[in-house]
């Protein structure tokens, strides 16, 4: 026996959409709203689809805030900086809580005494500084951190995905190095020896407000043996739309090559006319510190900081891989800024991060957790509890958590908007009609003709008396549990 979707028993309980029938898409919703009030001799006469689309996705907004129940959540163990980012579709919380070993969620309370803010950069005098901090121009140049490079774009450096061909190229972060390491490809069109592919790692950088740079980078460049050529690595500016440049293209073997073992891909100039470039390519396998100075970038608002290798001919394709290393890549300017500059974090963030909770301190009296003297009043219930506690910095889109919760497992309830994917957007049945008759006022009252002015009063006391019915439902309050609630609060019940 099916379902009136077509969905047969067989297939639900193959598949993994369970409990999804409790719900009807936005899109069904919008259909039947059709069928039911809009047409001759009906409440609306005409409207678009659009318009009745435009309020039902409000309408889904508002239910999702106060009366729909929120089954977003995200679970993470708290690094050692103490924060954890707000989801991409996050509205606002419904609770915050850290996992004890045996699965028990203990709940974490907000701190209203604390903040983030904006700390102004500040002279020694302790005037305002605009100076443009150096350490603020690129990040992660010394690739300390193994996360700092991605081919996703989703880190401080971008790179272009090792060839899979070969099985053994690669890119990526090493003891806390850039280690390109390359095999070999295809021939080149007409000849016979062999290349390796033409890797790419790039960062943008802000240089409003700049007019030159100065670049040093430490780089090794793989040695040169009997049968494979040495290697080649380039440090350097770039805009990146040079003609005919595709950053994601790696074989330079192609009938449009890769311009990635070219010089010209480094589109800016020093004060002397001389390609914005350093290269390593003695062969030696031994790291060296290489400099550029006065990067003229007066006329550009950002560039990229780009990193390419490359190993030249391959006539024996059997041989090892080769390794191209660059490290420790340092970019400052001179620059003024004309707005205000942060120095991070702020003290008031680094204070709270490093203080020790009251609650995890052995300093009470009497079983209460802090000093009264002897005394007992004074004890507020809000901080009355020893599981840490937590604030949203509204700002940066990030939540700290007070130093005990440190390395616990933290679970984040949250409200979205429902309108994320198409997925999400769903009504449960238990609030159908309430959907229908928010849809139905808002249409009413966002009308200019007179018969339905006269009618939104009456659709918006049904509104009214559906949200408050759809709440009632939703809350899923059982009798019997209830009652043994009230059993151990020594009420006599009888039913």
């Amino acid at each position: 026996m099916g379902l009136l979707d077509g969905t047969t028993q067989n297939i639900y309980y193959q598949g993994g959409d369970f409990g999804n029938y409790q719900f009807t898409s936005l899109d069904d919703i919008i259909t039947q709203f059709q069928i039911a009030y809009v047409g001759e001799n009906k409440i609306i006469q005409k409207i678009k689809r659009a318009d009745i689309a435009f309020h039902a996705q409000r309408g889904l907004q508002e239910f999702s805030f106060d009366t729909f129940k929120s089954c977003k959540s995200q679970e993470i163990q708290l690094p050692a900086n103490l924060q954890m980012p707000l989801p991409h579709d996050y509205i606002n919380y419904t609770k915050i809580s850290c996992v004890d070993s045996a699965g028990i969620k203990h709940l974490l309370y907000p701190t209203s005494k604390t903040s983030n803010p904006f700390k102004i950069l500040q002279n020694e005098d302790l005037s305002y500084d605009f100076t443009v901090p150096t350490t603020e121009l690129l990040k992660n140049g010394d690739f300390a951190d193994p996360q700092s490079v991605k081919a996703s774009g989703s880190s401080d450096w971008t790179k272009t995905p090792a060839y899979g061909g070969s099985g053994t190229d690669s890119v990526s972060v090493v003891s806390g190095e850039l280690v390109f390491e390359h095999g070999s490809t295809s021939p080149v069109p007409g000849q016979s020896n062999k290349t390796s592919r033409a890797y790419a790692v790039w960062q943008k950088v802000d240089v409003t407000n700049v007019d030159f740079l100065d670049l040093s980078a430490v780089g090794t460049s793989a040695a040169s043996v009997t049968g494979k050529g040495v290697g080649t690595l380039r440090v350097g500016i770039s805009t990146l739309n040079y003609p005919s440049y595709n950053v994601n293209t790696t074989n330079p073997n192609l009938s449009i090559p890769s311009l990635n073992n070219t010089d010209d891909v480094f589109n800016r100039f020093t004060a002397n006319g001389s390609r914005a470039l350093i290269k390593f390519e003695d062969g030696l396998a031994t790291s060296s510190t290489n400099t550029l100075t006065e990067v003229n970038v007066s006329s550009d608002t950002e560039i990229y900081v780009l990193i390419t290798s490359f190993i030249e001919d391959f006539t024996d394709v059997s041989l090892a891989n080769s390794k191209n290393i660059i490290d420790d890549i340092v970019l400052t300017c001179d620059a003024i800024s004309d707005n205000l500059l942060e120095s991070t974090p702020s003290t008031t963030l680094s204070n709270y991060r490093s203080a020790t909770p009251s609650e995890n301190q052995d300093d009470y009296q009497d079983d209460t957790y802090w000093k009264m003297n002897g005394n007992r009043y004074g004890l507020d219930p809000q901080h009355a509890q020893a599981n840490g506690s937590f604030y949203i910095d509204c700002r940066v889109g990030n939540i700290h958590f007070s130093s005990n919760i440190s390395g616990k497992t933290v679970i984040l309830d949250y409200i979205s908007d429902s309108l994320g994917t198409d997925e999400e957007m769903q009504v449960h049945k238990f609030a159908e009609e309430a959907m229908y008759k928010y849809i139905a006022y808002a249409i009413l009252s966002t009308s200019s003709q007179p018969i339905h002015q006269q009618l939104a009063p009456r659709f918006k006391k049904e509104r009214f008396a559906e949200t408050r019915k759809a709440k009632l439902r939703l809350s899923n309050i059982k009798l019997e549990e209830l009652t043994q609630i009230l059993r151990g609060k020594s009420k006599q019940i009888k039913h």
